[in-house]
């Protein structure tokens, strides 16, 4: 069987593998990108039928694109940022094969580089970039047992509340997705209960700035000044229905019944911790900092940017907030379905590489891994807080295409 051979080789083409490529084609370094399945497939497939980017279209994009059909502040849907991303891997001619899946990725005994198998035959490779992101495995607690009176499903696989039983739902998350979904199946009819966990919770704008403008002004962005955060928080801000702030006692007074985190199951009751007073305020708290932050900027700045007294108003607290539901019994409540919220996990086990902690989590430095020659891309975190969104993605792809032209140029080496 031929070996196809090529300097660097790109796992995934969502987001990160787009922009990886872009930038390895700017330096002029030979590469192949392999996608399992189509371009940009997480955004076709496994998103809600009315998810939209969690940023607006002047931020949420890459430098050299715009959504020239999308209004710069609106959020544009998901099948568009699909397309957006077939458009600019069209634009910058990347040499993607959909439809590969990456099976094993081995480092080569005797000799540098990686020999790379695929179901599509065999690769070799002087360097790989798993650019497949933080979206690769569904994720949620074994609480409740498979063959308990209730339908369970992750988010990903969520479409639209006609999917779903009738009778209430337990949606379980409250960050972007889960917030989303609750309302979004409130409105449609359902009985919701809203399991909230600790959360950050900004505003969606202020004072006439989007909250991805005051990321970028108060230096949140690149987390300069910013507070130490909490890992695996969930993350409450959302462009749903034109972007709105997330607001857990607007969704209260909706209809929507918050409980605390869903601890355990036993013979058809559910139980949730008592902290569901706690982890609304210290939402507020961050949300509420936020604010206060902004203020102060514009002060000192000078700016013209009108107050906005009503964004400091808070909704009354809901009976759900003052007299907390500890317990739920599926019948009695009439809860048919669980919908997880609950995020994702990694899956890397197609690279047989020495570049992992004791944990199993990528062990690296801006994306650049312990192990030479292997590097990660899309990751939560990977640089800072904007390198798992759109906008961060593209900055981290040309740190590592840089650094692949430093080690190619060890490479190229020879003594005087």
């Amino acid at each position: 069987m031929a070996v196809e051979t090529t300097d660097t080789l790109v796992v995934g083409a969502g987001q990160s593998g787009i922009a990886m490529s872009e930038h390895l084609s700017a330096l002029k370094i030979p590469h192949i990108v392999l996608e399992r399945s189509r371009i940009a497939e997480n955004w076709s497939s496994m998103r809600w039928d009315s998810l939209v980017a969690n940023g607006p279209a002047w931020h949420d994009r890459f430098p050299n694109l715009t959504f020239e059909d999308v209004h710069p502040d609106a959020f544009p849907a998901k099948d568009r940022v699909a397309r957006y991303f077939n458009d600019y891997a069209a634009m910058i001619k990347a040499p993607i094969r959909t439809g590969v899946e990456v099976r094993r990725v081995k480092h080569n005994q005797g000799r540098p580089g990686y020999t790379v198998t695929t179901s599509d035959g065999v690769y070799e490779a002087r360097r790989v970039v798993a650019a497949t992101g933080p979206f690769q495995v569904p994720s949620f607690p074994d609480i409740v047992p498979a063959e308990a009176e209730v339908d369970q499903l992750h988010s990903s696989t969520y479409k639209n509340p006609g999917q779903l039983a009738d009778g209430a739902v337990l949606v379980v998350g409250c960050g972007a997705s889960g917030s989303q979904i609750a309302e979004e199946l409130c409105k449609a009819g359902r009985d919701v209960y809203l399991s909230v966990g600790e959360h950050y919770r900004p505003p969606r704008a202020y004072r006439q700035r989007d909250y991805c403008w005051w990321l970028g002004a108060l230096g949140l962005w690149d987390e300069v000044k910013s507070k130490r955060k909490k890992r695996h928080v969930a993350f409450a801000v959302s462009g749903y229905e034109g972007g709105r702030t997330v607001d857990f006692r607007r969704l209260a007074h909706m209809g929507v019944t918050l409980v605390g985190v869903t601890r355990d199951y036993a013979d058809g009751t559910l139980h949730f911790a008592d902290d569901l007073v706690r982890n609304i305020a210290e939402g507020d708290e961050a949300y509420f900092d936020v604010l206060r932050d902004a203020d102060a900027y514009i002060a000192r700045k000078g700016l013209d940017l009108p107050p906005e007294p009503e964004a400091w108003q808070r909704y009354e607290d809901p009976d759900c907030l003052k007299q907390p539901i500890l317990s739920l019994d599926l019948k009695t409540s009439g809860i048919r379905t669980i919908l997880w919220a609950t995020g994702f996990k990694y899956d890397f086990s197609w690279l047989d590489v020495d570049a992992f902690d004791e944990q199993g989590l990528p062990l690296h430095k801006r994306g650049v891994s312990a192990e030479n020659g292997i590097y990660f891309l899309g990751l939560p975190d990977l640089t800072n807080r904007a390198s798992a969104f759109i906008y961060g993605c593209w900055q981290d792809a040309k740190h590592i295409a840089d650094h692949i032209v430093i080690q190619r140029n060890y490479d190229a080496y020879t003594r005087a």
